[in-house]
């Protein structure tokens, strides 16, 4: 715990509230920081940490990591069957992880008018489940998993831009119509 203490105090407050704004770490320095600090199997988790969970529910050694990637694959298979039936299609069937609550969450996502409202939305909801995973010691080495969740959802955010958003859009629909070939 004495190293965990030493790097989450290392660690800056990072939150995403707009594209402007820079984040006060990149994910670089972040696992650079984390290898001095943490010990072999905690470093192997770190290198592994991702945003996109495994499709089966793999143990990675974390009990934190393991219940944010079952909550996020609940997510994004809802999402997927939600658009799945909206455009009259087969998906992969939702499993018991897929609660009520999560196909709410979806279903608000889906429904929203512009894609870059609804990531913002799904952003929201993705730290919030983080903050309710995450253990009440901030020194521990889950702590520091949800701290790179976090920077990680963040600088994903950051990739945002309304205006390369919109310029793609237009390049795509020209190219539908046949009117940019």
């Amino acid at each position: 715990m004495g190293n965990q203490y030493y790097l989450v105090s290392q660690l800056p407050a990072v939150s995403y509230t707009g594209e402007k704004q820079n984040l006060p770490i990149s994910e670089a320095y972040y696992r650079d920081l984390c290898a001095r600090f943490l010990d072999e199997r905690s470093l192997e988790i770190l290198n592994n940490l991702s945003l996109v969970p495994p499709r089966k529910n793999i143990a990675t050694g974390s009990a934190f990591v393991d219940t944010w990637y079952a909550k996020e694959r609940a997510l994004r298979l809802a999402l997927a069957q939600i658009r799945a039936l909206n455009l009259q299609k087969e998906s992969e069937p939702l499993t018991g992880e897929c609660t009520g609550d999560v196909m709410q969450v979806a279903r608000t996502a889906v429904g929203m008018d512009s894609p870059l409202s609804a990531e913002q939305f799904l952003y929201q909801y993705r730290i919030d489940v983080i903050n309710q995973l995450a253990p009440l010691d901030q020194f521990s080495v889950d702590a520091v998993f949800a701290y790179g969740l976090k920077l990680m959802l963040a600088q994903r955010m950051k990739l945002f831009n309304e205006q390369t958003g919109m310029a793609s859009y237009h390049t795509i629909y020209d190219r539908i119509l046949g009117e940019n070939t």
